[in-house]
């Protein structure tokens, strides 16, 4: 990547399923591993572009930590939700922000990096509250779901096809409490960690704001974040090296590039799956529409090669109709 003279800014959202090794069932991070060859690449963002802010997942972290809070409830208290996810955004921050400056300190290169706790704000009436639907935890057999509902009273769907996950309330995100003090630290030249795990889903009762049980998607809250901020490049880092078509069957077909005309038209065919990739194909698409240049999406370890159009999928704006066909790779 060549440096550039002009400001911009990237906002590059971390999924919480590729900071656990592989098959985890304790939701422990691989600090010196996962976490360390994403960090290599933000940190390359940062020395050649800039206004870096970070966003992570914690869809399986907060599930293990509601988990524990369950199995521990005969002997401590359980914390609420939306501790849970204050709970996580610490110490998800906590790594990323280490192994980052780690990474920075290693190249002699001088960039602070700040993790903050983030509330955004929810309507108390959002239907979302009736009918949950956003994966947290681990992923189980039909059985084993069957116990979890039986024995902790959760509710459990399945989920793309992998197994049954419990879901829970994702609110619309309506404003990040905080924005004002990220755009201060990112102006100040910053890497900032935020918003992690979707931030901390609250509501305004008068003067004050209480923590709700829910957990906020994570990209559209990071797509209402880039919006905010104006960044011209959103980043999504996900377990799969692409954005696939017939995904799951023996036909899937990477997409490479993509306009964003031609993804509302996947998302209309019922290319995605809800709890996978619908929520990052709708989120790009919004911050698209509200001024984004371009949306990068793909996996650590490609990032900066998708970046550069090499690798991964790129959706950008065009006029181009759905006949002239998305770049596509070939079957697998």
């Amino acid at each position: 990547m060549q440096a550039i003279r002009t400001p911009s800014r990237t906002v590059v959202a971390v999924g919480g399923n590729s900071l656990i090794s592989a098959g985890a069932v304790n939701g422990n991070l691989d600090t010196h591993g996962l976490a360390r060859e994403v960090c290599e690449e933000l940190a390359t963002i940062a020395q050649y572009r800039g206004g870096v802010v970070i966003t992570h997942g914690n869809g399986p972290q907060v599930g293990f930590e509601l988990l524990r809070n369950s199995m521990a409830s005969s002997i401590v208290p359980p914390d609420g939700m939306d501790v849970n996810v204050a709970a996580t955004q610490g110490y998800i921050g906590y790594f990323l922000q280490q192994v980052l400056g780690d990474v920075l300190e290693e190249r002699g290169v001088d960039i602070p990096v700040t993790a903050l706790i983030t509330q955004v704000l929810v309507a108390p009436d959002d239907p979302a509250f009736r009918n949950p639907s956003k994966p947290v935890g681990p992923f189980y057999s039909l059985e084993d779901a069957g116990k979890a509902m039986d024995q902790h009273g959760w509710i459990m769907k399945e989920d793309a096809g992998r197994g049954w996950r419990r879901v829970v309330p994702s609110p619309k995100p309506r404003r990040i409490l905080e924005l004002e003090a990220i755009r201060t630290l990112v102006n100040a030249g910053q890497i900032v960690i935020c918003v992690g795990g979707g931030g901390v889903p609250v509501v305004r009762e008068g003067y004050k704001v209480r923590g709700v049980p829910a957990v906020i998607d994570k990209d559209h809250v990071s797509a209402l974040l880039a919006t905010r901020l104006e960044a011209d490049t959103y980043v999504i880092s996900t377990a799969v090296p692409h954005v696939y078509v017939n995904f799951g069957k023996p036909d899937r077909r990477a997409i490479e590039y993509a306009t964003l005309e031609e993804m509302e038209h996947f998302v209309s065919m019922g290319e995605f799956a809800e709890g996978s990739m619908l929520p990052k194909i709708r989120a790009s698409i919004g911050f698209l529409k509200h001024g984004g240049e371009r949306v990068v999406i793909t996996s650590p370890g490609n990032i900066l090669r998708a970046m550069d159009g090499k690798a991964g999928t790129t959706i950008v704006h065009g006029t181009a109709a759905i006949k002239s066909g998305a770049r596509l790779s070939e079957p697998d």
